[in-house]
C-alpha cells in the first residue's frame, strides 16, 4: 500500500483512510453476512468495522497486511453482535382469508434475508486464499449461509476464515486471539456440524440457458396463477421458508397445497426479476383490482438440475436493498 497515504492516514486524514479501506468495502460486507445471516446486520457490522479501524488506524503497525487487519476487526464485531440479544422474534402469519397448512418443521434461522448479487464482492479483486475449500458461489447461497448460522459463533468464524476465505491456520489464530490447535479444533467440529445440516447428493445448479428456461417457466406459472405448471417444476423434496415467519415446508405436495390456498384466495401477482445469493429471485407484487401493484416481499428459488429445489420467501422490507420500488405504478 501507499506510504504516503498510510502516512497520512494514521495523521487522521479520513480521505487517506477511505482510499486505503475501499478496495475492501464489499468483501467485508460479504464477510459480515455470512457471520450474521442477514443483509441489514451485516450493513451496521460493516459500518462498525470501519469506525473501529478508522479510530485504531494510528496503531495499525503493518505487522499483517491491511486487509487481514480489517478480517479481524470484522469479525470480532460481528462475534460482538452474535452474543448480543437482538436476535429477530418469529413473525405471525398475517396473509387475511388465508390459513396455512401445518408446518413441517418450525425453522431456527427467522433472522435471515438475502443478499443482492449487485453487491457481491468482485472475485478478481480479492481471490480467496491457498486453503480455500469452499467454492465461492456455494459460500453465498442462501442454504449455505442458513447452515452457518446454526454453527456456535467461534466455530462459525473458523470455518468461514479457513474454509471460505482461505487464511492459514495461524492467521485465524492471531486474528481470533488463540491457539493454531485451538483452530484445528474449531474447524474439525464445524465442519462436521455443516455436514450434518446439509442435504447429501444435492444437484448442481444448472447452466445459464437451463436457468433462463426453468425461470421463464416459473414466472408463467406464478404469474398466471397455473398450479400443475407450478408443481410440475418443482422437485420431489422440495423445500419452502418465508423468514422472519418460521413456517417451513418440505415436499412438493404440501408446498403444491400451500400454493394453491395463496391462488384459490385469488392473489395475483406480478414478479420482478432480480438476483439474490448467486440465485434467480423476484420482487414479489400483488395485483389490486384497481391496478395498483403493491411489494409484498422477494422470492429466491434453489435450483437443481432443470427443477426448483427451494422457494424462499422474505418480507417486503427486503426489496429496498434490491433497488425495487414497495409499489409499481398502475398499468
Amino acid at each position: 500500500m501507499p506510504i504516503e497515504l498510510m502516512s497520512r492516514a494514521r495523521a487522521g486524514d479520513g480521505e487517506a483512510f477511505r482510499e486505503l479501506t475501499e478496495p475492501y468495502r464489499r468483501e467485508l460486507q460479504v464477510h459480515c453476512y455470512r457471520m450474521l445471516g442477514s443483509f441489514h446486520d451485516a450493513e451496521d457490522a460493516l459500518q462498525d468495522t470501519l469506525l473501529s479501524a478508522w479510530r485504531g488506524f494510528a496503531g495499525f503497525e503493518g505487522r499483517a497486511s491491511l486487509r487481514t487487519w480489517l478480517y479481524r476487526i470484522a469479525t470480532h464485531r460481528c462475534l460482538n453482535a452474535r452474543r448480543a440479544a437482538g436476535r429477530r422474534n418469529p413473525a405471525r402469519w398475517a396473509i387475511p382469508n388465508v390459513e396455512p397448512p401445518e408446518p413441517t418443521r418450525l425453522g431456527e434461522v427467522v433472522w435471515l434475508e438475502p443478499y443482492p448479487d449487485a453487491l457481491l464482492a468482485d472475485p478478481d479483486t480479492a481471490p480467496p486464499g491457498p486453503e480455500v475449500r469452499i467454492e465461492q458461489a456455494e459460500a453465498i447461497s442462501l442454504a449455505f449461509v442458513t447452515a452457518l448460522q446454526t454453527l456456535p459463533p467461534r466455530q462459525l468464524a473458523v470455518l468461514i476464515l479457513r474454509d471460505v476465505l482461505g487464511f492459514r491456520a495461524d492467521e485465524v489464530a492471531t486474528m481470533l486471539d488463540t491457539t493454531v490447535d485451538a483452530v484445528k479444533s474449531a474447524l474439525k467440529r464445524a465442519r462436521s456440524g455443516l455436514r450434518d445440516r446439509q442435504q447429501a447428493g444435492e444437484e448442481p445448479p444448472p447452466a445459464a440457458p437451463a436457468e433462463r428456461a426453468i425461470v421463464a417457466r416459473f414466472v408463467a406459472a406464478w404469474e398466471s396463477a397455473d398450479l400443475d405448471a407450478l408443481v410440475g417444476l418443482l422437485t420431489d423434496d422440495v423445500f419452502m421458508a418465508m423468514p422472519p415467519l418460521p413456517l417451513e415446508y418440505e415436499g412438493r405436495e404440501v408446498v403444491a397445497r400451500f400454493c394453491a390456498l395463496l391462488f384459490d384466495a385469488g392473489r395475483r401477482f406480478e414478479l420482478v426479476p432480480t438476483r439474490a445469493n448467486g440465485q434467480p429471485a423476484f420482487g414479489a407484487y400483488l395485483c389490486g383490482p384497481d391496478g395498483t401493484r403493491h411489494g409484498t416481499g422477494l422470492y429466491v428459488l434453489g435450483l437443481a438440475g432443470d427443477r426448483i429445489a427451494a422457494m424462499t420467501r422474505f418480507d417486503a422490507g427486503t426489496l429496498a436493498p434490491f433497488g425495487l420500488p414497495r409499489s409499481l405504478p398502475p398499468r
